[in-house]
């Protein structure tokens, strides 16, 4: 019985797409001089010029001389403003978006949104005293219990705002730690070519060598002797992904640990994308000293591209007194805040990082409970394994490395077949995607695999979903061979046509900020080129 068959369901059809596209301007444009969104009705009497205060803290040399030239609109226009750009707007709220692998999109309740804006939360100041939150302390305690017995760790920060922030804190505790045991010269990180990017590069942020391990042709995996090889008295630690970037499981993964740490090395685990192991397999069992988690992937905190985000760090009791400060410590009854851990590499970031995201990720996961979160990863291992069953058989697909077997929560697959017999390559796919208000992730650059496609469909989406992204891409496919011009041109059904990638390309373009738009542009340095949009 294909798995096809099991589901018991029928092929969904491709819905009609087509995105609004209303050429909006950004607000700074829309400005009309003299219009008022709202009147501030001052209350009460205003602290008089003169008095010692106002000397101390509104001094003439920091006193603006003219208003900030913020954009003057009426209310109306600024809802018709934003509610235009929400429409040119797609994500995991609106489309079937399987397609941003390495990403875990997955569906985040909305009661925990709710939760967070209460004054509770909202309201709370990074800067009371602890005996003020002992609300907020007693969930990150019960979030820090909760990760321990996930992963076996003893011990969880919330600090680091991302996952690469949690690496770049892993590597600062490989740092202390080996400082600290008198072995400074141990200054090489061992990574692999398909773990996270930023594995090597926070590492060599920190000015760690970095040695990445090849990939076996034949498996995807590393190789157990080239790990032999690159192991010396220089060895800080082994950063690896499990399963890496492709999705394979690597079997041998406590040997890897075990040589590692004979060696004198550090085992760091980056699970910035656990959620088809969550009550199957642990980072201890697997024997590693750090680990981290992104709470806003596997913990269904919003994506959100830049953040809020939190990556949960976990260590081994050895690497307790490297831990960044404070540390929550439960004390006669309560929670106190504690600093005074020489060891430690210090704050890796203000305050207590972001405490919304842990509350989000707390409510989900005493929502789910053990069982429900192995049924997490169970279902995405699941609709994983049923998307790779179904592309396989497309023309024109490759799916590099163990090609018959099973993958875990997502595959890097490549269509580089069908690149060689119609022209049409991955960014095409991702750009004909579009006009079915669908996204298809290509790979981390360089392309280790030619004209890669990446998908992870986590355990949000149903079958109707997933079939729908399925039949997307044999239609693209079937395009490909029979009419390559509309995959070549496209999106035709988006907000943006193709955008000239020089402006991304040219620093003497680049404009993070209205001023620095109008004054490279009133300067000429924007004739060269510019921007198609239709």
């Amino acid at each position: 019985m294909t798995m096809k068959e099991a589901s018991g369901t029928k092929r969904s059809s491709i819905r009609d797409f087509h995105q609004a596209r209303w050429n909006e301007p950004i607000i700074f444009e829309l400005n009309q001089p003299g219009e008022v969104g709202i009147e501030v009705v001052q209350s009460g009497e205003a602290e008089e010029p003169g008095s010692s205060l106002w000397e101390d803290i509104a001094l003439s040399s920091i006193l603006r001389q003219d208003p900030p030239a913020l954009p003057e609109l009426g209310q109306m226009q600024i809802l018709k403003h934003y509610l235009r750009l929400s429409q040119e707007t797609l994500g995991a709220d609106f489309n079937v978006d399987v397609g941003q692998g390495t990403c875990t999109v997955k569906y985040s309740p909305k009661v925990n949104e709710e939760l967070v804006r209460s004054h509770k939360v909202a309201g709370v100041h990074p800067l009371q005293e602890a005996e003020t939150i002992q609300g907020t302390l007693t969930i990150l305690h019960k979030t820090d219990l909760i990760f321990r017995e996930i992963s076996g760790m003893d011990g969880f920060c919330f600090q680091p705002r991302s996952g690469t922030h949690a690496i770049l804190a892993m590597a600062s505790i490989v740092r202390a730690y080996h400082e600290d045991q008198g072995n400074p010269e141990r200054n090489e990180v061992i990574t692999t070519m398909f773990s996270h990017p930023s594995d090597a590069a926070a590492a060599h942020t920190l000015g760690f060598k970095i040695i990445s391990l090849p990939q076996d042709p034949s498996t995807g995996l590393p190789r157990i002797e080239d790990l032999e090889n690159a192991l010396s008295d220089r060895t800080a630690a082994l950063f690896i992904t499990n399963p890496e970037d492709t999705g394979i499981f690597n079997p041998d993964i406590v040997k890897f640990t075990e040589l590692t740490q004979n060696n004198g090395g550090l085992c760091c685990y980056d699970q910035a994308n656990a959620n088809g192991l969550l009550g199957i397999t642990r980072a201890r069992e697997a024997g590693f000293d750090m680990c981290f988690f992104n709470l806003h992937k596997t913990f269904s905190i919003p994506h959100a591209c830049g953040g809020p985000a939190s990556g949960a760090l976990g260590v081994v009791d050895k690497l307790v007194p490297y831990f960044p400060i404070p540390h929550v410590v439960e004390r006669d009854g309560g929670f106190t805040l504690e600093e005074d851990f020489p060891k430690s590499i210090g704050k890796i970031g203000s305050y207590l990082g972001v405490v919304p995201a842990v509350i989000r990720a707390y409510a989900w996961i005493m929502s789910l409970g053990a069982e429900g979160l192995k049924q997490v990863s169970q279902t995405a291992v699941l609709n994983n394994n049923y998307l790779l069953h179904h592309i396989r058989q497309m023309k024109g697909m490759d799916i590099p490395y163990s090609k018959d077997g099973f993958r875990i929560e997502q595959v890097r697959y490549s269509w580089q077949k069908l690149f060689e017999d119609t022209g049409i390559s991955t960014e095409d796919i991702v750009n004909r995607m579009c006009d079915h208000g669908m996204h298809m992730w290509s790979s981390h650059h360089p392309f280790i695999v030619p004209n890669p496609m990446t998908l992870e469909p986590t355990e949000s989406y149903s079958i109707a979903e997933l079939d729908e992204y399925i039949q997307a891409l044999e239609s693209i496919v079937e395009e490909a061979y029979n009419n390559p011009e509309i995959v070549k041109t496209a999106p035709h059904k988006s907000c943006i046509h193709q955008v000239d990638h020089s402006w991304l390309d040219d620093p003497r373009k680049w404009a993070i900020t209205w001023r620095a738009y109008v004054k490279k542009r009133d300067s000429g340095a924007y004739l060269e080129s510019s921007v198609s949009i239709n």
